[in-house]
């Protein structure tokens, strides 16, 4: 293969936690250059790229409030809209719904009615205001369960990891909007990261938050960081669940299958993750975030995965009508 050029648009902490320097090893194996790209740089000066890979959330979320960062995404849009030949893995556009809870939830919603029966979304209702009877009368028109698990509407950064369970009517006071209440799903303290890469995808399980009686009742709002509970390593005791319970059963290869091709071509992504849990009660397959570009830890075939989808990008975008193609296989659109 002729010698193509990816250019790599990380933070500093993604590059290190991805081990950008062992990847780019693994791709000049290949035929294929990796090239960090410094986005505080005219990116037209550090040249031609075939594709571009980034993870410009910290960007996109400091732009409503910060000039500089709009600056550095003004330039970034205005490469790739300079350079429509370049691939852009993922679309703005795209990344920018999954930024958002209550876009991103209602996407769940929709698969939900797409797939049927085999995977299902919790009930949610969108919270913009601090009106307790509205907040109350949302929750009961959406027919949520107690308990609720709160969560910010902004899904990224060190705030969007902070959640809450609220156990009650009285406990709705604690909500601080704007944020997305969600009927909690008891599911046995285990979650399923479902990490995909083209198409390709990896499912590793981690702890989750334990089971909870259902309905409402007097206990207090639970505050915790689910980053911190869901750990690999993580033992906290809100995941600590009782071992005389049934263990849940895993989730179905073929449900998983038809989760993540329903996926990728309604969000028109390759590097997300998909957050799902089993009901212990119905085994249903429950969907309840989805990330965008996640760290793939525990994913030990990630290097050779994207290496394999960086190749049949290239390859499909040299092949005549390749755009037709990509669009038509649920690859991403170079950018819009």
């Amino acid at each position: 293969m002729a010698s193509h050029r990816v250019g790599f648009c990380l933070s500093v902490k993604k590059r290190r936690r991805m081990n950008l320097t062992a990847f780019a090893d693994l791709c000049a194996n290949r035929g294929i250059d990796v090239v960090e790209i410094d986005l505080s740089q005219p990116i037209e000066s550090q040249g031609h790229f075939d594709i571009i890979v980034h993870k410009l959330s910290d960007v996109i979320v400091e732009a409503e409030h910060d000039s500089q960062s709009q600056q550095l995404l003004d330039n970034f849009q205005g490469y790739v809209s300079s350079h429509p030949q370049t691939v852009v893995l993922d679309p703005l556009p795209a990344m920018r719904q999954l930024l958002d809870r209550f876009a991103s939830y209602r996407i769940m919603s929709k698969i939900q009615e797409s797939l049927g029966r085999s995977i299902c979304s919790p009930p949610y209702v969108e919270i913009n205001t601090n009106d307790l009877s509205i907040i109350l009368e949302a929750v009961e028109k959406k027919r949520l369960t107690f308990p609720l698990i709160c969560k910010t509407r902004v899904a990224h950064g060190c705030r969007s990891h902070e959640m809450s369970l609220i156990f009650g009517a009285a406990g709705l006071a604690d909500v601080c909007p704007p944020c997305v209440l969600q009927s909690f799903v008891n599911h046995g303290a285990v979650l399923h990261k479902v990490f995909v890469v083209g198409d390709d995808h990896f499912t590793v399980e981690r702890p989750s938050l334990k089971n909870f009686p259902p309905g409402p009742c007097d206990r207090r709002t639970i505050f915790f960081n689910s980053h911190e509970v869901s750990k690999p390593e993580s033992c906290s005791h809100l995941t600590a669940l009782d071992d005389s319970l049934p263990q849940v059963p895993l989730p179905s290869d073929d449900v998983m299958v038809a989760l993540v091709r329903e996926l990728r071509a309604e969000l028109g992504m390759a590097l997300f993750g998909v957050d799902v849990i089993v009901n212990i009660q119905t085994h249903t397959l429950t969907i309840i975030d989805i990330n965008i570009f996640p760290g793939y830890e525990g994913v030990t075939q990630f290097f050779g995965s994207l290496l394999r989808h960086i190749q049949s990008v290239l390859e499909s975008r040299e092949r005549p009508h390749s755009d037709s193609a990509s669009l038509s296989s649920g690859e991403p659109c170079p950018h819009t």
